[in-house]
């Protein structure tokens, strides 16, 4: 169902639940499982999320949401589970790690809703994305309505959640949704060094940077005034201050010899 990895400062969390990682309560409750692990765990700096099947994650189970369909309280379980999802994402967009989201294959729906919480997406070209929701007389509602506005704006929101459009990971790349497109084939390792090069960061600088951008979109916030706090609480950090040291030392400018 989901398999862990730590490499280094890196998490590794692959989907493995055939044939398309579709989400159901199990599911959920072992990604949750996973964050706490990580939260709780000061030698990971990221979370990288990624599938061995086919698909990145196809979205809810429909075996799930017919038995749901079929049953006079199955509107209330569904909603159950969507609630659990919703929770789950923020969690993950809130976590005091990167995350970061490999996109080799078809992300609809709840997957793609997944892969909106992370930090970064890195997509194959081939990969299928979309929400289409719609298209079925429902919406993405464990966030991907918030997320992909905020993210893309309102036109690019209108366009694919009212559209019910899938595009794939090169035009996803050039509307913003994803960060990076790959070849399918150079993928996986692609995404692996870009994980290890963030995640040989300072963690507490990765994550009160993240902290800051978060500010930006909630008007409940002074980000400024967050910046200036953050970095007082970095400059008597021990790895900032090492850092900074073996950097100035690197770059100091010869003195000149006196007469």
């Amino acid at each position: 169902m989901l398999t862990v990895e730590k490499i280094g400062r890196v998490t590794v969390a692959t989907l493995s639940r055939p044939p398309v990682n579709a989400l159901d309560d199990a599911l959920v409750a072992r990604l949750d499982a996973v964050l706490d692990e990580i939260s709780s765990d000061e030698g990971v700096a990221l979370l990288h999320l990624r599938s061995d099947q086919k698909a990145f994650c196809a979205g809810a189970d429909l075996a799930l949401m017919r038995s749901c369909f079929d049953s006079p309280d199955g509107p209330e379980i569904m909603l159950r589970l969507v609630s659990r999802m919703q929770w789950l994402f923020g969690r993950i967009e809130a976590l005091p790690v990167v995350t970061l989201a490999e996109i080799g294959g078809a992300a609809l729906g709840g997957g793609l809703e997944l892969a909106l919480a992370c930090d970064l997406r890195v997509a194959a070209a081939q990969a299928k994305i979309g929400l289409p929701e719609v298209g079925l007389g429902l919406l993405p509602g464990a966030g991907g309505t918030q997320r992909l506005t905020r993210l893309c704006g309102r036109g690019v929101a209108n366009r694919l959640i009212l559209g019910a459009e899938t595009i794939d990971g090169t035009e996803a790349a050039r509307l913003g949704l994803v960060q990076w497109v790959q070849p399918r084939e150079q993928l996986a390792d692609w995404t692996r060094q870009l994980a290890a090069r963030i995640a040989a960061m300072p963690k507490a600088a990765l994550a009160m940077a993240k902290d800051c951008i978060a500010a930006q979109t909630d008007p409940g916030r002074d980000g400024f005034a967050e910046e200036l706090a953050a970095s007082r609480r970095l400059y008597h950090h021990p790895e900032t201050r090492s850092r900074v040291s073996e950097f100035l030392n690197r770059n100091a400018m010869p003195s000149k010899e006196t007469s």
